[in-house]
């Protein structure tokens, strides 16, 4: 797909961790490690224990497939901010804006349940321009984690 093709048609779903069936649990976990570990070559504890303390926010395609994810974190879990993590969108659904539509509902809703709190996200270095493109601020310099340079952003 041409990087200025729309996003595809997705149908947002919102679960907390009892929510969601075992095929859902599959889709999302398979998708994390297709992503961080085999496409990122990247062995890291990607089951950290935080899960079942967060809401997991999934964009499906008309046929089901899992097309993009998110795991957001309420202040104090993780850090003293709200956060989203683990942004993932599938290799076939790239280039189509998915991900900037998957950052700008997570958004939203981090903002609807916790209207006074920042917004901390852990990012990767490379996608940093992106993630400012949304609002977010660079706080710290890069850092190594996990093989990967990230950086730490807020969106006030």
């Amino acid at each position: 797909m041409s990087p200025d093709s729309t996003p595809p048609a997705v149908r947002w779903q919102l679960f907390r961790w009892n929510e969601w069936n075992n095929d859902q649990l599959y889709a999302a976990l398979r998708l994390r490690s297709q992503i961080f570990v085999v496409e990122q070559n990247c062995v890291f504890p990607d089951m950290d224990g935080l899960d079942p303390d967060c809401e997991h926010f999934c964009g499906y395609a008309e046929d089901g497939t899992l097309l993009a994810y998110t795991r957001l974190l309420r202040p104090g879990l993780k850090y003293p901010e709200a956060s989203i993590g683990r942004v993932v969108v599938a290799d076939a659904a790239r280039g189509t804006q998915l991900g900037r539509a998957l950052m700008q509902e997570s958004i939203a809703i981090c903002r609807q349940r916790y209207p006074q709190a920042p917004i901390l996200i852990g990012a990767q270095h490379r996608l940093e321009r992106f993630y400012a493109s949304l609002g977010f601020i660079t706080q710290t310099e890069p850092y190594l984690e996990d093989g990967i340079w990230h950086v730490d952003m807020l969106l006030a």
